[in-house]
């Protein structure tokens, strides 16, 4: 199949060849004909898919083929969790309506509401947005939402996992006269399939790829001790081939330490993580897309909200905290169905997670050995961590079970994660003093909150900073 075969306008079709799309994902193919013929759809695909597309040629489509209600009224809405991920849709959405005049206008914090007012001023029909300021707009008088003919809900278990429901509940009265409502989410949580429940009338299921990683990503392990995770993870960018590299860390601190590390080293590298102004990040982004830097190191803002075809490697260097944040990490490469590697860097404690992982891809992840680095007699085949038989998402033990002793694995003892500096230099003096706890600090109950008391009994410092 392709675009022609879609009963698309043919401004809309002859877009998509100068954009580059030659034929329909499977999200494309499913979704785009329900939504032309008018049905609520819920959308269950991973990032890399192809759903911006999916929800948005048809919405162009239609808003070329009819007249709208009052003229100069908003007639599209699309809510989205972040600012990346509303900038992208909005280009998006020039790109696909490069033909036409169908103007789309982004709402986001971090930016003038002034300048936003005046773009709102010229009567865009569609309007990309995040929660919390379009209901400032909203409050202000500068949007008027009553005439809004298709709501679009995109990445749902994020805005949930935000604390943005309350906001879209909102937003749901606001648009209570909209005739088509479309939900897509990667995962499917209580709270998501009940506002889907609420919201959608006779809704038709899309799903492509729900949950496990696209089938065009690669991925492989590379166990290795806190301490040499910087070296490591140095000889990797000098011995593999790589076009733009995208690498994730746990913090906002480490990703911008790792980023100075990089580029003390000589890479055109670029951070992006959540202190970072507005026009900053965008400055980051544009700059990775572009090919002023070939290596992004971020946070998991960016997980959702980078739109970039050509990422051939995600490197995790520290594990994600969930299988759903592996997912959309790992979704950042092979997308658009190119082929794409995911690397992860773990350490001893990371192997609960890695166990999650695996169970929801149906198959063990190779582990890898780098050649010629040395591991200084670390057991490089990925010591194992036995967890009890009743668990919850990472495996961590019931209530009252008895936790994993820190010595586990073999009587292997995991060093001490150290500090970006440390890494690169291993002359430097490292600290063993353990970090307090937060004041409000809960009974230790994930994975992560075991391995940090593991850490502690041991007397080493776990190198966290404060999340993103």
């Amino acid at each position: 199949m392709n675009f022609d075969q879609l009963s698309l306008d043919p401004r809309l079709v002859s877009a998509t060849r100068t954009a580059g799309y030659t034929t329909p994902t499977p999200i494309q193919e499913q979704a785009i004909p329900l939504v032309m013929q008018g049905h609520d759809v819920l959308g269950l695909a991973q990032t890399g898919t192809g759903k911006t597309a999916a929800f948005m040629l048809p919405i162009l489509n239609r808003l070329l083929a009819t007249k709208p209600a009052k003229p100069g009224a908003i007639r599209a809405l699309v809510v989205a969790p972040t600012r990346e991920l509303a900038e992208q849709i909005h280009q998006a959405i020039r790109q696909l309506g490069m033909n036409t005049r169908i103007r789309s206008v982004p709402i986001y914090g971090g930016m003038s509401k002034h300048a936003q007012v005046q773009q709102l001023r010229r009567n865009p029909e569609i309007v990309v947005a995040c929660p919390g300021r379009l209901l400032d707009h909203v409050g202000d008088g500068s949007v008027d939402l009553t005439h809004v003919e298709v709501l679009v809900l995109d990445e749902a278990d994020h805005m949930f996992d935000m604390g943005f429901l309350p906001d879209v509940r909102r937003i749901l009265r606001l648009v209570a006269n909209r005739q088509q409502t479309l939900l897509f989410s990667a995962t499917m949580p209580y709270e998501i399939r009940s506002l889907a429940d609420s919201t959608l009338k006779d809704p038709q299921t899309v799903q492509v790829g729900h949950r496990a990683p696209a089938e065009t990503i690669s991925h492989a392990l590379f166990p290795v001790p806190e301490r040499m995770k910087s070296k490591l993870l140095m000889s990797m960018l000098e011995q593999t081939e790589t076009r733009r590299v995208l690498i994730f860390t746990r913090t906002k601190r480490r990703a911008r330490d790792l980023a100075d590390m990089l580029e003390r080293n000589g890479h055109n590298v670029t951070a992006l993580q959540g202190n970072m102004a507005q026009a900053a990040r965008q400055k980051a982004i544009d700059g990775f897309r572009g090919g002023k830097y070939s290596i992004l190191v971020a946070t998991d803002i960016a997980a959702r909200g980078i739109d970039v075809t050509d990422i051939s490697h995600v490197i995790n260097y520290d594990m994600p905290d969930t299988v759903d944040a592996y997912t959309h990490r790992s979704g950042r490469t092979g997308r658009a169905y190119h082929n794409g590697e995911a690397f992860t860097l773990v350490a001893e404690l990371d192997e609960l997670q890695v166990r999650a992982v695996e169970k929801v891809m149906g198959e063990r992840i190779e582990r890898r050995r780098l050649d010629g680095f040395d591991y200084q007699g670390y057991p490089t085949d990925a010591p194992e961590i036995r967890t009890p038989s009743s668990s919850s998402r990472w495996g961590q033990p019931r209530r009252g079970a008895r936790r994993p002793s820190g010595n586990s694995a073999g009587g292997y003892r995991a060093p001490s994660a150290e500090g970006m500096a440390a890494a690169t230099n291993a002359q430097q003096t490292q600290h063993s003093a353990a970090r307090p706890a937060p004041h409000n600090a809960q009974p230790a109950q994930s994975s992560q909150s075991v391995a940090v008391a593991n850490q502690r009994r041991r007397g080493q410092r776990y190198g966290r900073s404060s999340a993103s």
